[in-house]
């Protein structure tokens, strides 16, 4: 793995947040530009395929996203 010899993590701290979110961006758009390098694991992937199953099986359980946004907004999530 290569190292960062020209900016320290030190460095990085101390650019103000705009900046760190914008390299955080560019980092991430790097990441995503090459999904097939990220690994997920094996149970990870057992895991979702099961989920999508239960989705497919039932799909009218659960929440709706507006139900879910509306909870994340008004902080009723942290109660239930």
């Amino acid at each position: 793995m290569p190292t960062m010899n020209t900016i320290s993590i030190a460095d990085i701290l101390e650019l103000p947040v705009q900046e760190r979110i914008y390299l955080v961006e560019l980092i991430w758009d790097s990441v995503a530009a090459v999904p097939e390098a990220v690994g997920i694991s094996p149970a990870l992937k057992a895991e979702l395929e099961a989920r999508l199953e239960e989705f497919e099986a039932n799909p009218e359980a659960g929440y709706s996203w507006d139900h879910v946004k509306s909870r994340i907004k008004d902080g009723s999530w942290r109660s239930a």
